[in-house]
């Protein structure tokens, strides 16, 4: 599996604050990740890729820079990062699943002034990807330079944002598209692939050695907003980890590397999301729960639950780390806040808007229908 990190701040910082310095940046975790446990394959070394919105005058589309290269050997990685600044940054760094080792496979896509990361799998992909791929518009299906799920499901992605009405290609303007939209249209992508895997034939699907559970972090953004999702089409297992932290101000203080969120009042000008913690402070990281979407949206967090057969609105259900251990991932990190019920304070960290369920619902049955 891989390891992604987005942020999103009201002023533009320096890349390598966030990609190289702290004491477990994702740099660092390319080579020593603290909740992968896949010692099969202990690194995340097949690649990488930062995407980031620059001056406006420049255009809406964002850079991108990927290299096959292990992010921890990449001196050009240090040298951009180190005299790059801006105020929405994707970073990712690659452990294969599907797909070759190419510049063609390593996060983030890019579509117009879309970005898009993955972090996870999907179920029963070699069954799944034809049956993907006949349902999209040909300009997604052709758009496709790749061979990894996680482009085909951003290619999914695109196709669902048309079928609501939203062409990927077209300029939305400053605004973007809109963080309710981008969210219908994830929740739409997740649908889709969860009725591709029930598809599978029954002789191949109950076959021992076909797992057709999908664990489907996702992240996208327009340029103004940003949608994650923390996702497994399981009842009974956890997630794949996924964390976020909010403040007024991202420091160093003390040893190198020894940075923290800073909170000077309850505002948000700075939100990270990110696979594992940048930092040793838990009370820094707030846990996004299993199966919900976190949204950015003018510096403000909002978390809703994606309500689907895989959905239990119980905040105290207790689910298994059996699945994201056995792809060589821990679920939770321990000594993080949980962001669990409606206005649940959240020790030492900025409190997000946190939807209840059945306002939730409301509001998603649109999506579900």
């Amino acid at each position: 599996m891989c390891r992604f990190l987005v942020y999103k701040g009201k002023s533009e910082i320096l890349l390598s604050k966030l990609i190289l310095e702290p004491q477990h940046s994702i740099l660092t975790q390319s080579y020593d990740s603290r909740l992968r446990l896949d010692t099969r394959r202990p690194h995340n070394g097949d690649g990488f890729g930062v995407g980031y919105y620059t001056c406006p005058t420049l255009g809406p589309e964002p850079c991108i820079f990927t290299s096959t290269i292990p992010a921890w050997n990449c001196i050009n990685l240090e040298r951009l990062a180190s005299k790059t600044t801006s105020s929405l940054i994707f970073a990712h760094v690659r452990a294969t699943t599907e797909g070759s080792l190419s510049d063609n496979n390593c996060h983030p896509f890019l579509r117009g002034r879309l970005m898009w990361m993955h972090n996870g799998n999907v179920g029963g992909w070699k069954f799944v990807k034809r049956r993907l791929a006949e349902s999209l518009g040909d300009q997604w299906f052709m758009g496709v330079q790749g061979g990894t799920d996680s482009e085909w499901a951003f290619a999914l992605f695109l196709d669902s944002l048309e079928r609501g009405g939203h062409d990927p290609n077209s300029d939305p303007g400053e605004a973007g598209f809109g963080h309710t939209v981008l969210r219908k249209a994830m929740l739409q992508t997740i649908k889709r692939i969860n009725q591709f895997t029930k598809k599978i034939p029954e002789q191949y699907s109950e076959d021992g050695e076909l797992d057709t559970r999908s664990l489907l972090n996702f992240a996208v953004t327009d340029g103004q907003s940003v949608v994650c999702t923390r996702y497994v089409s399981s009842t009974t297992d956890e997630a794949a980890s996924l964390y976020f932290s909010s403040g007024t101000n991202w420091v160093q203080e003390g040893p190198k590397g020894n940075y923290k969120m800073e909170r000077r009042d309850k505002g948000a000008d700075i939100v990270l999301v990110a696979s594992e913690p940048l930092t040793f402070e838990r009370d820094n990281w707030v846990t996004v729960p299993t199966n919900s979407t976190l949204t950015i949206h003018k510096q403000t967090v909002m978390i809703h639950p994606i309500i689907d057969e895989y959905y239990n609105p119980n905040p105290s259900y207790s689910r298994s780390s059996g699945f994201a251990v056995s792809k060589g991932l821990v679920s939770n990190a321990p000594g993080a806040a949980q962001a669990l019920t409606p206005g649940m304070g959240m020790s030492g960290a900025a409190t997000p808007e946190i939807k209840g369920a059945r306002e939730a619902e409301v509001e998603d049955a649109r999506v579900a229908v």
